[in-house]
């Protein structure tokens, strides 16, 4: 195990952060997806997230809710039923052919009425030290329940998107503290995976500032920083991916 260098289950991933006691407390509530499961968490938390165990850019997640009906959200698609094994029977042919979980929802902060979450980019240095190297929002299509930009989501920078919630020095110190908990959680892996060199940590915040982490990526996309204006941060994030032997500048002959 400690030999791996990326990591692709969700499932193992989230195991990895509630051995850390502390950790714990970032993490949303998360079993293996099945009926008996999926019926608990939504009558616990009225909203939910399926998700592929293994999967990325947020293809086959889809958001379920339980009010006076029931319904889901995949892709720009809802689905609304009455009865909850109405909703199982259709949810079973709207996943994708493969093992899932069930994640408690968060109810994210939203930039104009868009979800949005952010990404941690937590890296070794040249020096073998880890350092959170990067951060950035990333806000959902108007119609979609993922940020990822690959789905479609927009790279914002977070000063923008806290602005409505967090001014000044409180802002700035959110901000610090969101880099330390993505530092935090690379300390943690490190001691699960010591061959693993950088991860991107999704954190969702919610309505009371609290921050969740959503998911831990392994095999994280430095480019997603080009996005910025300021490319002082990308040009951080790709040198340190260069020198932990990812994305090496093609040789010219």
């Amino acid at each position: 195990m400690s030999r791996a260098t990326t990591l692709g289950s969700k499932w193992v991933k989230t195991k990895v952060l509630l051995l850390n006691k502390e950790l714990s407390k970032f993490v949303p509530e998360t079993r293996i997806y099945s009926q008996e499961n999926l019926l608990a968490m939504l009558n616990k938390h009225k909203m939910v997230y399926v998700k592929p165990i293994n999967g990325s850019f947020g293809q086959g997640v889809i958001r379920v809710e339980k009010n006076e009906h029931y319904r889901f959200q995949s892709g720009k698609v809802v689905r609304t039923y009455r009865t909850f094994l109405g909703l199982f029977s259709a949810l079973n042919k709207a996943k994708l052919n493969r093992s899932y979980l069930v994640q408690q929802g968060i109810h994210l902060l939203t930039h104009q009425k868009r979800i949005f979450d952010t990404r941690i980019m937590v890296q070794k240095s040249p020096n073998k030290i880890w350092e959170a190297t990067g951060y950035i929002g990333r806000v959902a299509h108007p119609a979609k329940i993922v940020t990822n930009f690959h789905n479609s989501g927009k790279p914002l920078p977070l000063e923008l998107l806290f602005d409505p919630y967090l001014k000044n020095q409180k802002k700035d110190a959110y901000i610090k503290s969101l880099r330390h908990l993505g530092y935090r959680i690379a300390m943690q892996y490190q001691k699960v995976y010591p061959k693993f060199k950088e991860i991107g940590v999704d954190i969702g915040i919610d309505k009371n500032l609290k921050p969740w982490v959503l998911e831990v990526n392994t095999a994280p996309d430095p480019f997603i920083f080009n996005q910025l204006k300021d490319k002082k941060m990308f040009f951080k994030v790709l040198r340190y991916s260069r020198a932990n032997g990812r994305f090496l500048p093609v040789k010219r002959k």
